[in-house]
């Protein structure tokens, strides 16, 4: 079943999986209906695997590994359950377990053993209800099933992993696919979420859409389909596609504005200045003649490149001297809206200022220095980080990382953008993004579009390129090119997620 775009809180997870209970659902038949879909799912990825180790815990996860055994064994296959903790006395979970032993499949006790039998193990242990780091025998079963290198499908979510932050709780299981139930959890994808739980399958087990309205999401997806596009007339002139003014580009760090001036160009911005140092400005233009690079030497020569701008960029490469700073208390003079990232969000943790109309771009390390945290608690809770930073400084704010997370101070539902990939992780990539949101932006796309379709861009180029060329070696300057295409791709309908 296709991913579907809201997700939900593991707390509303259990209230969709009481309504379908109180609905007349059979809660037998929702824990069969999880076994049948998991192990549909085994079967199609590892066809040929007849030896299956599945690890229950003692809740309605290890339901579900009960059905899974009971379906191998009635298939001809050759299922072993090695169970943690007590055995389910009552309820679905232990009706489950009856069942499987009635149709012949072997209860073992635990051995780290039992994983080189094994062609796939199971991870039928714990569910989303968990909140307590991983311990004694069941730390070293996670372990002994991570250093193991068999295949690994997770039911519901990779046991020790965060159902609603995407935090390892000590140790958690690194599945090749996880199958998740009624509703996505954000944890799958952000954090270390992705990392842990490989290729994420969904299944609603068949509960009614109606049931839906009664819970609300906490996050978004970002799907192509799900984007607001910019509109540009056949009459259009530069002028009507947005004029930007990037700052930044202290002594030593030309690139990082050049950077952002390409990637809005190729998003379409209609007139990019740089305002940067004066031994870069012609360097610049002569390296990318589209660009207009101004040598500025104080904040006084700002004020004529503020007034004619409909966006102002500041941040990329900015540094924190005397020059930098001064550039970014110019800036806030502005009453333009503004794209924040790099060291204007330095700046700006040591102001504590507020306002509406601005994007704030920050990696773990910088949205921990505006928040006076460090960097771990962002990693942490990253839905409470981003969540946190819109509220104490109004505007956008784009969490950067792994599940790039986007939240306003005005809604409480975020976006999650689950592409990208490690070839990110290289100088200048935020530079490029930073130039993409702020092109969209001057196109006239609300705050929130912009950094929801900028993000997405970023991501799915990387990802377009890490495929056809490999991760490793991805360059910043790779991406607005890619990005440029996406977006065409977009506005003309044939682009895929």
């Amino acid at each position: 079943m296709a991913l579907p775009r809201h997700l939900y809180r593991a707390a509303d997870i259990r209230k969709l999986d009481e309504l379908a209970i109180n609905s007349g659902i059979d809660g037998y038949d929702l824990m069969c209906r999880a076994g049948q879909a998991a192990f549909d799912l085994l079967c199609a990825h590892w066809p040929r695997a007849n030896r299956l180790l599945i690890l229950c815990g003692p809740g309605n996860n290890g339901g579900d590994g009960y059905v899974i055994a009971r379906l191998a064994k009635e298939q001809g296959r050759s299922p072993v359950i090695c169970v943690l903790g007590h055995e389910p006395k009552e309820g679905a979970a232990a009706r489950a377990r009856q069942d499987a032993l009635s149709a012949g499949v072997a209860i073992s006790p635990w051995s780290p053993a039992r994983v080189e039998d094994a062609d796939v193990i199971v991870d039928a242990l714990f569910g989303t209800g968990l909140q307590r780091t991983l311990r004694g025998e069941t730390a070293e079963m996670v372990d002994a099933i991570n250093v193991s290198g068999k295949p690994v499908l997770a039911i519901d979510i990779p046991s020790g992993l965060d159902a609603d932050t995407g935090s390892v709780h000590g140790v958690a299981v690194k599945a090749d696919a996880t199958i998740t139930f009624l509703g996505l959890k954000p944890g799958l994808f952000t954090g270390a979420g992705r990392e842990q739980a490989g290729a994420v399958y969904f299944d609603s087990l068949g509960i009614p859409d109606s049931l839906y309205e009664s819970v609300k999401p906490v996050a978004r997806r970002l799907t192509a389909d799900g984007l607001q596009l910019p509109q540009r007339a056949r009459h259009a002139h530069k002028g009507d596609t947005g004029r930007l003014l990037v700052i930044g580009g202290d002594r030593g760090m030309p690139g990082a504005v050049r950077l952002a001036g390409e990637a809005a160009y190729r998003c379409g911005a209609g007139l990019v200045t740089l305002a940067t140092h004066p031994i870069h400005a012609a360097t610049v233009n002569a390296a990318r003649p589209e660009l207009i690079a101004h040598g500025v030497k104080s904040a006084t020569g700002l004020k004529p490149m503020l007034a004619a701008a409909d966006v102002v960029v500041i941040g990329p490469g900015l540094g924190r001297q005397a020059w930098g700073k001064a550039l970014f208390q110019a800036a806030l003079r502005s009453d333009r809206p503004m794209v924040l990232d790099a060291d204007a969000l330095f700046f700006l943790a040591r102001s504590k200022l507020k306002r509406k109309d601005w994007i704030l771009t920050p990696h773990p390390g910088e949205a921990a220095r505006l928040l006076g945290v460090k960097s771990g608690d962002i990693q942490n809770d990253r839905p409470a980080a981003v969540r946190a930073i819109a509220k104490r400084y109004g505007g956008v704010c784009v969490l950067k990382g792994s599940g790039t997370l986007i939240a306003s101070s005005e809604d409480p539902v975020f976006d999650l953008c689950e592409l990208g990939n490690p070839g990110l992780a290289s100088g200048g990539t935020g530079d490029v993004l930073t130039g993409a949101i702020s092109a969209l932006l001057g196109q006239g796309l609300p705050a929130r579009e912009a950094a929801r379709l900028g993000v997405w861009l970023h991501a799915r180029a990387a990802d377009r390129l890490a495929a056809e060329q490999g991760e490793i070696g991805l360059m910043a300057g790779d991406l607005p090119a890619v990005m440029r295409d996406e977006l065409n791709r977009l506005v003309r309908g044939d682009a895929a997620d």
